[in-house]
């Protein structure tokens, strides 16, 4: 089996950058190549291994129109229109299991890409990719808020929107089950579970790296740098191939493999169930006297075909980065790695692009696509508090999509 080493770098829960393994810590020989392309931005990767430096890290040409132009926008847009999602779905009329999940899916994938915003900023739109990082401190910084947090949130982020897809299918495949497991006391704790479980997951890199101070020749000046290492109690208690091939079949099984599969198959379910929900709502248009039931049903249809349509946009992202983080592994375990680490490199921008990409959408689907979210978005936004318009509660706007149903969820 040829050696695992931590060879991505993970940003947003997946790699950002796949290398081949380290070169031995202190290698006097890399030292030395480093004085030799110091000088040159373009110096060989190959010489620096062991010193934290993003340019190695990312095809930077690539990276910097990405990550240093068009995510600062994003940024700015993905901040507020999660922060609108969170403040209509917190409204009181609205808080419903279901909306208690969808918010805090909008709150993780703000933090997801929250957090690493400073480093990207600084790094690629002001132009300090090429410069190693030092001291100390901060290089464990940006191991920790460009990898470990981003990486603990998306991966909460992915077991929420199954959760969401799990819960939908009950209200609509099972709906006597939703009075018994679908409440909100259950929601709360299915949303501590899955973050606890995530922070967890995630523990151990925080200190599975050590960090020293090397003295070098770059730019014309001798310069620290941070150097890095696998910390001792990996190596000496566990060793490398079983603490990255451990973490990495985790990542493959549990955050993404079953994760994956299992929301396709319930979107295929929660799919054919609305095709039969569609041809009774048909039925009983022809009924006059069933015009209430009616209207119940289509709203749900519309809430059901909302949230198939919003893991539908996840699957999109999240499958292309499992298939690269499954052929890393699989490359790393065989004789011979098979892999091109720069296609590599290329794929895995791209898909963390588009990850960042896909969070202000959700704002767009639930406008778009639910009555009740877009009318409680006018009374706070457009028409003054909601508060200082209605009376008697959540009456008014829990009609708005229909009575409540016997499973006592509130359609979005």
């Amino acid at each position: 089996m040829a050696q695992i080493t931590d060879t991505m770098q993970e940003y947003f829960a997946l790699p950002t950058a796949i290398y081949t393994p380290n070169a031995s810590y202190g290698d006097e020989n890399a030292t030395s190549a480093l004085d030799a392309r110091s000088t040159d931005q373009n110096f060989s990767c190959d010489a620096i291994r062991d010193f934290v430096n993003v340019t190695c890290e990312l095809p930077i040409n690539y990276a910097v129109p990405m990550y240093g132009y068009v995510m600062p926008f994003l940024l700015f847009v993905t901040i507020i229109a999660n922060t609108l999602i969170v403040v209509v779905l917190s409204k009181r009329h609205m808080r419903t299991p279901t909306n208690v999940v969808l918010m805090a899916m909008a709150l993780c994938d703000m933090f997801t890409l929250l957090f690493p915003a400073p480093w990207l900023i600084y790094m690629y739109t002001f132009g300090n990719h090429y410069k190693p990082l030092w001291p100390i401190s901060v290089c464990y910084a940006w191991t920790v808020m460009h990898e470990v947090i981003p990486n603990m949130f998306h991966t909460a982020s992915i077991w929420l929107t199954l959760a969401l897809a799990v819960q939908r299918y009950i209200y609509v495949c099972h709906a006597p089950l939703a009075r018994k497991f679908c409440t909100m006391p259950n929601v709360y704790k299915c949303l501590v579970y899955i973050l606890v479980s995530a922070a967890l997951h995630q523990a151990t890199r925080l200190f599975d790296q050590e960090y020293s101070e090397v003295e070098i020749y770059w730019n014309g000046s001798y310069e620290y740098v941070c150097s890095t290492r696998t910390a001792a109690w990996v190596m000496n208690y566990v060793t490398e191939d079983v603490y990255y091939l451990s973490y990495f079949l985790f990542r493959i099984i549990f955050v993404h493999l079953v994760p994956c599969v299992a929301l396709v198959v319930l979107n295929f379910l929660l799919f054919c169930a609305l095709r039969q929900a569609q041809q009774r709502r048909d039925l009983l248009l022809s009924k006059k006297n069933q015009k209430s039931e009616c209207k119940k049903l289509r709203d749900s249809n519309c809430t059901t075909l909302m949230l198939i349509v919003v893991v539908t946009v996840f699957l999109c992202v999240e499958i292309p980065l499992a298939v690269v983080t499954i052929l890393h592994v699989l490359s790393s375990i065989v004789i011979k790695e098979f892999l091109d680490y720069y296609v590599a490199n290329v794929l895995v921008l791209f898909t963390n692009f588009f990850i960042i990409l896909s969070y202000p959408i959700n704002f767009a689907i639930y406008c778009g696509m639910s009555r009740q979210f877009r009318e409680t978005f006018k009374e706070l936004f457009i028409r003054g508090s909601i508060g200082s318009n209605r009376n008697g509660g959540s009456s008014r706007y829990s009609l708005v999509n229909g009575p409540r149903t016997c499973t006592n969820e509130t359609v979005l």
